[in-house]
């Protein structure tokens, strides 16, 4: 029976507790089992032991306790899962119907208020879509602006490139024309223009009577003549 005298009862506890504890570590090392041991004082302080781990032996614990509950009563499992289908056949009949109202059909057997229910939510879901539209659009045309900025800033760059390329590129060519221009005023021997000579070759044999004719070659600074005969034909 219970001890009356609180010392002797505390005392008896911390002993036999010790005790029980020590037996249920053995237990579990000796046999290979998993043990749990949870223990409350009078004072409402708790000891446990758990072989691996006193969590998880109480989930197993549920587990084997709930499938001993199904396993002894089929009957009250088979029916809370008949109600469980009905419910949710209940609540697809209902989710068909109210999409089929959404999309305009089946409105004959609705009232006044359910049509009236109805108008609102369709209102509502359309400023809801509208609002949805309109920053959609906005964000586009975000976007649209920061490429627009983009090909802008792109666009600088390459112009003040080719701006840079063609400056470098004219003087490249003041340069050479200078310098072209220097050599041919430091050329020893300067390069006349030519004329060109004239030669008439439509000439044909004519008589001449009573005067010379005089041949002149150039370059070698001397004439040769000849007298030509009355009735002498050239």
């Amino acid at each position: 029976k219970r001890i009356e005298n609180k010392i002797n009862r505390q005392v008896t506890f911390s002993k036999r507790r010790n005790g029980l504890l020590k037996k249920a570590y053995e237990l579990s090392v000796l046999c290979d089992a998993e043990v749990a041991l949870i223990i409350f004082s009078s004072r409402g302080k708790l000891y446990e032991f758990g072989s691996v781990g006193i969590a998880r032996t109480i989930e197993r614990y549920n587990r084997c306790y709930n499938c001993t509950l199904s396993n002894n009563k089929p009957e009250e499992t088979t029916q809370s899962w008949c109600q469980e289908v009905t419910k949710l056949k209940s609540k697809y009949e209902s989710l068909v119907r109210t999409n089929r109202n959404l999309l305009g059909e089946d409105l004959g057997e609705m009232g006044v208020k359910e049509l009236q229910a109805l108008e609102r939510q369709l209102e509502a879901a359309l400023t809801a879509t509208r609002q949805r539209k309109t920053q959609v659009m906005m964000e586009e045309m975000e976007d649209l602006r920061k490429k627009e900025r983009q090909l802008g800033d792109i666009n600088k760059q390459l112009k003040i490139k080719f701006e840079t390329e063609g400056h470098a590129f004219k003087t490249f060519q003041d340069l050479w024309a200078n310098s072209a221009a220097g050599d041919r005023n430091n050329s020893e021997f300067p390069v006349e223009p030519s004329h060109p000579i004239s030669l008439d070759c439509n000439t044909e044999p004519f008589l001449q009577i009573g005067f010379q004719q005089h041949y002149y070659v150039q370059g070698e600074g001397s004439s040769v003549s000849k007298s030509n005969v009355a009735g002498e034909t050239n």
